[in-house]
């Protein structure tokens, strides 16, 4: 299946944070062929072994969205919400939703409030309904609502709803199908609730105890109109090997590793740094004894709103820098 509709599937799959069971289950039919082991653990993460008798390596892939969960119904049948993960309330504003029913509806935000001083307080749902009672048929209180947004390709980008992180999903089962020889005992989570603190892969992490973890993921692009240069990479730039961000300092020996098999291999790649938030990355280099730790990203823009953008070329470079590590000789210790 090619990456634009692998992509797609993703995407519209319903998965917020804690509801991880539909893009799970998409993830299992496309990963089922090309490894020896798959299973869900207590949390829900997906969990797929290729099996080796090296050193074990695990790589993570967040499959959870941000979303928003009904908080109350008010007599007009309104839903007012609260936010799960981060959701910029002007960046939602007048985004069709969907819950898990598939009850549609559109974001909106009571009168008067000023943009720049909109709170997710302010926001609510209209489920096209009248009263508390006729909504109470359609949303209970708990339920999740995601962006009813849909892919659309640009050129060589494509732009979507929860590129953050199906896309880093989709190179995952990339490097999983076109994986050659290598002793190395492959573990490929996908892992649940990143958005919420990044949850899944410190569960994940304790039960294979890895030797070598990567992080895969998408990190924010600094070729926007007006970047202030907070963050150091660019769309089209290739796969961002990260440096740094608010939850790890990635171990100098994997960034090193990972740019020396970048420039071997002739994948375009680009060192990453960014000041502010993290990745499974965080979790996984403080397993029990710690863990070397790297992270392979994706720049992408527009980060946390109901179209996000990223570059096919730059998924295909990520791809291939994954599977350069996973088929690399390794020692127990780096």
């Amino acid at each position: 299946m090619e990456l634009v509709k692998i992509l797609e599937r993703l995407t519209d799959a319903y998965g917020p944070s804690g509801q991880e069971q539909e893009v799970s289950q998409v993830i299992e039919e496309l990963a089922a062929p090309y490894c020896d082991k798959i299973k869900r653990d207590t949390m829900g993460n997906l969990i797929c072994r290729k099996k080796g008798k090296g050193p074990k390596v695990m790589f993570s892939a967040h499959m959870d969205s941000i979303g928003l969960v009904a908080t109350h119904i008010d007599e007009h049948g309104y839903v007012r919400v609260g936010a799960v993960g981060g959701i910029s309330p002007a960046k939602v504003l007048h985004t069709p939703v969907r819950f898990a029913s598939g009850q549609g509806g559109v974001v909106s935000a009571q009168a008067g409030v000023e943009l720049s001083k909109l709170k997710i307080s302010d926001l609510f749902i209209d489920v096209g309904a009248s009263s508390r009672e006729e909504t109470e048929k359609l949303v209970q209180i708990g339920d999740a609502a995601v962006f009813d947004t849909r892919l659309f390709q640009v050129s060589n980008r494509v732009s979507a709803p929860y590129l953050d992180n199906r896309a880093s999903c989709a190179v995952q089962l990339m490097v999983m199908s076109q994986l050659g020889q290598t002793d190395n005992d492959l573990y490929f989570v996908f892992s649940v609730q990143e958005e919420v603190g990044t949850r899944g892969a410190k569960t994940a992490a304790w039960d294979i105890d890895p030797d070598y973890g990567i992080a895969l993921d998408v990190t924010p692009a600094d070729d926007e109109p007006g970047s202030k240069h907070l963050v150091s990479s660019v769309l089209g730039g290739g796969a961002a090997v990260k440096v740094m961000d608010g939850s790890v300092i990635c171990h100098p020996w994997m960034v090193e590793k990972l740019m020396t098999l970048a420039e071997e291999q002739g994948i375009r790649a680009q060192r990453d740094v960014i000041r502010a938030g993290g990745t499974d990355g965080g979790p996984i280099h403080l397993t029990r004894s710690g863990v070397p730790t790297g992270g392979i990203s994706i720049p992408w823009r527009y980060g946390h709103s109901p179209m996000e953008l990223v570059d096919l070329q730059d998924m295909q470079n990520c791809a291939a820098l994954a599977k350069a590590f996973a088929e690399c000789k390794l020692e127990k210790e780096c």
